[in-house]
C-alpha cells in the first residue's frame, strides 16, 4: 500500500507504511519538545526567570497538545503510535538538552533550537504526507504555526531594541 486507503471492512481510512513512519517522527519530536521544555523550565536561572518559566509552561501545553493530535490521528488512519520513552530517546531528531541549571539567555537560545529542530521535522514530513493525505497535512500547517509563534515568543526574551 503506497497511500491510505479507506478498508472496506471498517470504512475507516488505514495509512501507509510512509505516513505512518512520517507521523510518528513528528509525534516523538513534539514528545521530547514536551520533556525538554519541562526541563527548561525547572532548571532556567537568572534575571526574567519567572516570565521565561511560565512562557516554558505555555510551550510545553502546545507541545503535549500537537502530541495528542498526531497520536490520535495516528490511531484514526489504523496506525499505532509510540510514544515511550525509549522510543523517543533512541528516535528523536532533536539535540539533547544541557543538565543542571541554565541561564536565562542560554535557555532561550536552546529551547528555541529545539522548536526550530520540532518545526524542520514537521516541514521536511510535510510534501510527503500532503501528497497522501491533505487532511493530516492540515494539521502539520497547525503544528508548525504554533510552534513558530511560541519561538518568537520565547526568542524575543533575548532581543533588546
Amino acid at each position: 500500500m503506497t497511500a491510505s486507503t479507506i478498508n472496506r471492512s471498517t470504512s475507516r481510512a488505514e495509512a501507509s507504511e510512509k505516513l505512518r513512519t512520517h507521523l510518528q517522527r513528528v509525534l516523538v519530536a513534539l514528545v521530547d519538545l514536551h520533556v525538554q521544555g519541562k526541563q527548561a523550565h525547572w532548571n532556567v536561572t537568572g534575571r526574567g526567570f519567572r516570565d521565561l518559566h511560565l512562557q516554558l509552561d505555555e510551550l510545553v501545553d502546545v507541545a503535549r497538545e500537537q502530541s495528542d493530535v498526531v497520536a490520535e490521528r495516528l490511531r484514526a488512519l489504523q496506525a499505532v503510535p509510540d510514544g515511550r520513552t525509549e522510543t523517543v530517546a533512541t528516535t528523536t531528531d532533536l539535540s539533547p538538552y544541557p543538565a543542571g541549571l541554565v541561564s536565562v539567555g542560554d535557555t532561550v537560545d536552546a529551547i528555541v533550537e529545539r522548536i526550530a529542530q520540532t518545526v524542520e521535522v514537521a516541514r521536511e514530513v510535510h510534501d510527503d504526507v500532503d501528497a497522501e493525505d491533505p487532511t493530516t497535512a492540515d494539521l502539520l500547517h497547525e503544528i508548525i504555526a504554533a510552534l513558530e509563534k511560541e519561538a518568537w515568543m520565547i526568542t524575543s526574551e533575548n532581543h533588546e531594541v
